[in-house]
């Protein structure tokens, strides 16, 4: 069973009950996938309500008792590997990650929950190729 969600979403506290429930519940078979791009709708997480309070994102998951690793969110191989894992704990995978990564104006937290006009969208299929 996989479930995705976004550090600005971690700051919720439905997504720690969750965190914390599933170990308890000896839910092995779950993949916590984070999306790491350090933003949200309304700006940065770490100026919102940052989540590295003296322990990163990972340690703190790892201390619920899950089993973590931390990625380039972008290295599919990473990602495919990091799925394979087998482990008698829930599996989280920090996937770091830039927003927009590959398209020069999108690379930014401004692009959250946008969509590009048609000329952006040319040249977004152009930069990605």
């Amino acid at each position: 069973v996989f479930c995705i969600t976004g550090d600005g979403e971690m700051q919720e506290g439905q997504v720690w009950e969750a965190i914390m429930l599933a170990p308890k519940l000896g839910l092995k078979n779950l993949c916590l996938i984070v999306d790491a791009n350090g933003a949200q709708n309304d700006g940065l997480v770490q100026d919102i309500l940052s989540l590295d309070q003296g322990l990163s994102l990972a340690e703190k998951i790892r201390s619920f008792g899950w089993d973590v690793q931390t990625l380039d969110g972008h290295d599919e191989k990473a990602i495919q590997k990091a799925l394979t894992i087998k482990s008698n704990l829930p599996v989280c995978i920090v996937a770091q990650t830039i927003k927009g990564k590959g398209v020069s104006f999108m690379e930014s937290f401004e692009w959250h929950a946008k969509a590009p006009n048609k000329d952006q969208y040319q040249q977004a299929l152009k930069e990605l190729g």
